[in-house]
């Protein structure tokens, strides 16, 4: 039991010592994830759909 609580002791510790971003900083991060995820998503898709339609050529 010791050693767990010690654990967290350090744990709460070390969240004391983050520099969290502000909410504009927070913001910007979070535009640039989603929109990087949707470009990523696009260009899979795309992707996917090329290849689906060379194996479809192939087959037929």
């Amino acid at each position: 039991m010791n050693r767990i609580t010690e654990f967290f002791r350090g744990v709460a510790r070390e969240m004391r010592k983050v520099s969290w971003p502000k909410r504009k900083e927070l913001t910007r991060y979070t535009v640039v994830v989603l929109s990087t995820v949707v470009v990523m998503a696009l260009f899979f898709a795309v992707v996917d759909l090329g290849i689906s339609e060379l194996i479809r050529l192939v087959i037929e």
